[in-house]
């Protein structure tokens, strides 16, 4: 399976960030099966997401069904849906090769002096699919902090686990995602495929918000946790050629999905 990560840095604009996202897609798909690319790849954070967010049959999502579409491939891009209680949810677009879903981000980052909950809504169910007989798991950004989740898509059928994100940056940041990374694919014993936006200070534009505007580092992670593959912190694409078979021999191995002890409640505290 060849995965193409376009670690892109979303502007203000959803009109420019899609035709961004169309020659990413129209570049990276050269036998590409599937194209990631990051959380708010429509806009970035730090700017007000109510009036940018669209509906998943709007026009930035169609967008991206056509590039999907020219591409032959599935593509994974992250957009902002109107909420029903006025706020948006953080939605991963999943589209192509027979697929037309969507996921919304589970947990929110509220963290870091950062209230992702004030304006966006959390979603209520994870998502897998089906490629060419390969189970898909999703998962964004703040997620990878919850290993329940990771294991749930395993549970689900996952063997490769799709993590778009726009991660926030500061002292030791960079570490923990990495090591949010591999562990998370340890858990799971799936390939986790982690697709960042670049950091703005690359192109000389540092971030003038406390928004998690990204930091790149893209990477593309084994089942037994392995860096593979990655980017720096600036705008740029890494195509991969990704054995699902790794995962059966993972699991093999390191059978900790089976191996697993479902533990009792906890006691109500004392007095």
């Amino acid at each position: 399976m060849r995965i193409a990560v376009v670690q892109m840095l979303s502007g203000t604009s959803p009109a420019e960030n899609l035709r961004e996202v169309r020659a990413a897609v129209a570049g990276a798909a050269a036998g590409a099966d599937v194209v990631v690319l990051p959380e708010a790849a429509m806009a970035r954070f730090g700017i007000p997401l109510g009036p940018v967010a669209e509906p998943l049959d709007g026009p930035w999502a169609e967008g991206v069904r056509e590039a999907a579409a020219s591409a032959g491939a599935l593509v994974v891009a992250g957009m902002f849906t109107p909420a029903p209680d006025g706020r948006v949810r953080n939605t991963l677009l999943i589209t192509g090769r027979g697929v037309d879903t969507s996921y919304d981000k589970l947990h929110l980052f509220d963290a870091f002096g950062f209230a992702e909950s004030a304006t966006v809504a959390p979603g209520d169910r994870p998502v897998t699919v089906e490629l060419d007989g390969v189970g898909l798991g999703f998962a964004t950004c703040y997620d990878v902090r919850f290993p329940g989740l990771f294991t749930g898509l395993a549970d689900r059928g996952a063997r490769v686990i799709l993590l778009p994100a726009s991660w926030g940056a500061g002292p030791g940041k960079a570490r923990q995602w990495e090591l949010l990374v591999r562990a998370r694919a340890l858990d799971s014993t799936c390939w986790v495929v982690a697709a960042g936006q670049a950091d703005p200070a690359t192109v000389g534009d540092p971030p003038r918000t406390t928004a998690p505007t990204g930091i790149g580092n893209s990477m593309i992670v084994s089942p037994l946790g392995e860096v593979r593959a990655r980017l720096g912190g600036e705008p740029g694409t890494l195509v991969f050629d990704l054995d699902p078979a790794e995962t059966d021999a993972a699991r093999a191995a390191v059978p900790v999905l089976a191996n697993r002890v479902d533990l009792p409640p906890a006691p109500p505290p004392a007095g």
